[in-house]
């Protein structure tokens, strides 16, 4: 295993933003309930076993099962162990980092777009291009903004797997109800107009509009607007939490739920499915889940890009692989993961799933081709993806820059905390996080 040896364990647990849990994790560290396509259950990490640790993005147990069934069919020297290795992108990574401490390490893991950095960092996870180029496996069909989203030193730490944009989500019964335009806004001015028509279109029941709470990535899902509307998180590694344009966006999201046509939710696509909520702004992998629960006409927009700037967040989340097991244990895991993302499978997971394919031939396959065509709503994340912008550093790359703004967000909108306040202790938590964690190791 390769760890910087400048990092001590306290720095990298703080990093992590499990300090004092890694203990109680090590020792059930890559110990949890294990599944192959045949059902067969194996705690061990022989060379012809795949281990793969995953949460099962948007419910995709089945999907990531019937992916295994045919990987195994494929490379019957092979056998692929699913393991559940926690409810939340979050608990993953967390028990990932317990297995670093002296557990069973996995071959494959789930690693979400605000985790696999300080991986990355820490040289817990190896170097893709590295593992692909002893392997020949051809990297260059991937979405080109998707992949490099795994830059580091050089190289790539993460191979995209279940990728999303976030989607504006809208009920089209409401919006026929209220007289609105069979469409997303055009600029988050426009809706802020259309709130109180949609609000008073729903007589007094539910909301026109639903953010998820900081558990359910508010952070995530607001950073496309604040974009919009002119602030941001951070450029670089420098904080922008503070400036005159981030306090304003700020207040503007406070307004939406003073105002009283937006809530903050704990299940946004639950309440907007069940019709308590008009509209949100949710991942594409939601899109599967709504398709299957809505009774109502709904519909999907891409998030407004008035500048051109872009204004869409990517998000989801990647497959690493660590950096202390075999060589072989790499070279077969690179050959999994690269199956799970070709061009017909990661069609089928995006068709199962909602989430974006990662290879740029994708819509090539007949299948993928012909879902495409009858499901349209499924390709506007696709159609989004040049309109898609790198993440806010504090967020994605900061350890628990999420929660953390995420947090505050939502503590602002539902406490009345002081915004200014607020946002400065916020900024002040991540430069020390920045300074002590991240910025010794640049």
């Amino acid at each position: 295993m390769t760890f910087n040896p400048s990092l001590s364990r306290r720095h990298f647990l703080a990093a992590m933003g499990v300090a004092g849990a890694g203990a109680a994790l090590t020792a059930c560290a890559g110990t949890g309930g294990s599944t192959s396509a045949n059902g067969s259950s194996d705690s061990d990490a022989a060379t012809n076993t795949i281990v793969w640790w995953s949460n099962h993005p948007a419910n995709s147990k089945d999907v990531e099962l019937e992916l295994i069934s045919r990987f195994e069919a494929e490379n019957p020297d092979l056998t692929v162990q699913l393991i559940d290795a926690g409810a939340n992108y979050r608990e993953v990574s967390q028990k990932f980092n317990a297995a670093l401490s002296g557990g069973e390490l996995p071959d494959l893991v789930v690693l979400s777009d605000t985790e696999w950095f300080n991986f990355a960092l820490n040289g817990a996870t190896a170097n893709i291009d590295e593992v692909a180029k002893r392997n020949g496996i051809d990297t260059s069909s991937y979405v080109e903004s998707l992949f490099n989203d795994y830059q580091h030193n050089g190289g790539h730490y993460g191979m995209p797997f279940a990728r999303s944009t976030t989607l504006f989500y809208y009920n089209k019964d409401l919006w026929a109800k209220a007289g609105l335009p069979d469409r997303g806004p055009e600029s988050w001015e426009e809706f802020t107009e259309w709130g109180p028509r949609l609000q008073e279109a729903r007589g007094g029941n539910g909301t026109a509009l639903g953010w998820g709470d900081a558990v359910n990535y508010l952070s995530w899902t607001f950073e496309g607007p604040m974009w919009s509307l002119g602030g941001n998180y951070s450029e670089g590694w420098e904080s922008r939490l503070t400036t005159p344009e981030t306090i304003k966006t700020v207040e503007w999201l406070r307004s939406t739920v003073n105002d009283g046509w937006a809530t903050v939710s704990t299940d946004v696509t639950n309440e907007f499915t069940t019709g308590l909520i008009g509209s949100c702004i949710q991942s594409t992998g939601d899109l599967s889940t709504v398709a299957k629960a809505a009774t109502f006409n709904w519909g999907v927009a891409a998030l407004p890009n008035p500048t051109g700037e872009g204004a869409c967040p990517s998000g989801g989340a990647g497959l690493g692989i660590p950096s202390g097991i075999s060589e072989e244990r790499q070279n077969n895991a690179i050959k999994f993961a690269d199956f799970l993302t070709n061009s017909a499978n990661t069609g089928y997971w995006s068709r199962e799933t909602g989430y974006v394919p990662v290879r740029r031939d994708a819509a090539e396959d007949p299948d993928h081709a012909a879902f495409l065509k009858e499901n349209p709503a499924y390709n506007v994340a696709v159609q989004q993806l040049p309109d898609t912008r790198v993440q806010d550093n504090f967020r994605v790359l900061l350890p628990n820059g999420d929660r953390t703004i995420g947090d505050a967000l939502e503590k602002i909108c539902l406490s009345g905390a002081d915004i200014d306040v607020t946002l400065r202790d916020v900024e002040n938590q991540l430069n020390t996080i920045f300074k002590r964690d991240i910025e010794p190791l640049l």
